[in-house]
């Protein structure tokens, strides 16, 4: 009898997670709560339970005679779910709350950095408007203002001139626009190169990396508009070498990991490095505690091994399994509701999407609807699109061949994801 095993969230992240743990023969059943009504079309189980709802979600798995769970979302992760879990005796796969912090607070995480020499932004951090607008005007721009707890990808500002600077202090302090995570900014240097997004499996000091990826932040072509938690991304980055990738390694995830352990917060599940390919080499933008949206979209699909045997054998303190195919390129774009990510407006038709070949996946998010083939956009990023192709070139005409021919009222998405790989080459 195969593995039955509860994920938690709802988004496009969770639907990939989902969808790859049922590709591996290890796994009998997934369930995900609270999931949404299109991940039913690759026969994951929605469960109708919050991701907040801890003791609901413990009761379910015992219920349900779940063998282990994945957590998703950073949310949940910060408020402890694994430790509850945990003290139920469910094995949970995510790091505790302790750990957790590393993307739960922007202080936390760059005193870390600081205290163990791992690569990053110079940075100062202020709790009060009228210091922090003090050393934006001392410094000048341009510079990156980020609020210090979590706001959904959304909280950080490039600000490339000091007007923009001030504007993302004053929504942070005095509109509250990001409520109790913007109670402190951390206020960073501004650095010059490419990013990417390098995420590990990890238990403790030891680690498995998996092949980088490139996100797409601005809501619009071009890099323009507001940021987003992100409107496409691809994998792998032809544009940064792997000598800059075992250099991330090396001075970054190693003694990231190792640091957490020896100070008393082990970290165990997805530890994801947003970092920066700068003339001085790979340092750290950000940590996240769990896997990217949608960096999650490209990479999961090139794993060719069964994930839910390799997260098993993690929970077990065994040696884990991930193979990769190496000999492809894999893209997704993001579909959202017009508005986003500022003023969402929601409620467009879905449209009823075919069951692509085997390299070609639709991944829903917020989406809601009576069955799986009448759906509505009902939050800011709805849908993605992802293909697995022999080329860059190939999986980019791919996608935006599906996407041209759609009808898509009420919503938009970017026409130059992997526009950087490209051009580059």
């Amino acid at each position: 009898m195969g593995q039955r095993i509860l994920v938690i969230g709802s988004g496009a992240r969770e639907h990939t997670i989902a969808h790859t743990l049922l590709r591996g023969a290890s796994v009998e059943t997934v369930y995900c709560a609270p999931g949404n009504i299109g991940m039913q079309r690759d026969g994951i189980h929605v469960v109708q339970l919050s991701e907040s709802n801890h003791a609901a979600l413990i009761d379910f798995a015992r219920q349900n005679n779940v063998d282990w769970v994945f957590v998703g979302p950073e949310v949940p992760l910060i408020e402890g779910i694994v430790d509850d879990f945990e003290a139920a005796r469910i094995p949970a796969f995510g790091p505790h709350r302790a750990a957790a912090q590393i993307e739960g607070s922007k202080t936390f995480a760059k005193e870390l950095m600081e205290r163990h020499s791992v690569p990053t932004a110079a940075y100062a951090s202020f709790s009060s408007y009228e210091q922090a607008k003090a050393y934006v005007e001392h410094v000048g721009a341009p510079i990156v203002v980020k609020a210090d707890g979590l706001a959904a990808g959304k909280g950080v500002t490039v600000a490339m001139d000091m007007d923009s600077a001030l504007h993302a202090l004053e929504e942070i302090f005095l509109d509250h626009r990001f409520g109790s995570a913007g109670a402190s900014v951390v206020i960073e240097e501004f650095l010059e190169g490419q990013e990417f997004s390098l995420m590990c499996f990890v238990r403790g000091n030891e680690f498995w990396p998996m092949p980088i990826s490139q996100d797409h932040k601005r809501a619009f072509d071009h890099d323009l508009g507001p940021n987003t938690g992100g409107m496409g991304a691809y994998s792998p980055v032809p544009q940064i070498s792997q000598d800059m990738v075992t250099t991330a390694i090396d001075t970054i995830i190693r003694p990231v990991t190792q640091a957490m352990v020896d100070e008393g917060t082990p970290f165990t599940g997805i530890l994801y490095a947003g970092l920066i390919a700068t003339a001085d080499g790979p340092k750290v933008i950000e940590f996240n505690a769990r896997f990217g949206d949608p960096e999650t979209e490209v990479v999961l699909p090139q794993l060719t091994s069964d994930l839910g045997l390799a997260i098993s054998n993690l929970l077990k303190g065994q040696t884990p399994e991930f193979v990769w195919d190496t000999q492809c390129a894999t893209l997704g774009v993001v579909v959202a509701s017009e508005g986003y990510p500022t003023a969402v407006i929601k409620g467009a038709q879905v449209p009823q999407l075919p069951q692509f070949d085997d390299h070609t996946h639709v991944y829903y998010a917020g989406v809601e609807g009576e069955d799986a083939e009448h759906i509505v956009a009902n939050s800011g990023r709805v849908f993605l699109i992802e293909t697995s192709q022999p080329t860059l070139q190939q999986a980019q005409d791919r996608v935006y061949e599906i996407l041209d021919a759609l009808e898509l009222p009420g919503m938009f998405y970017r026409h130059d994801i992997g526009a950087k790989a490209l051009h580059a080459a």
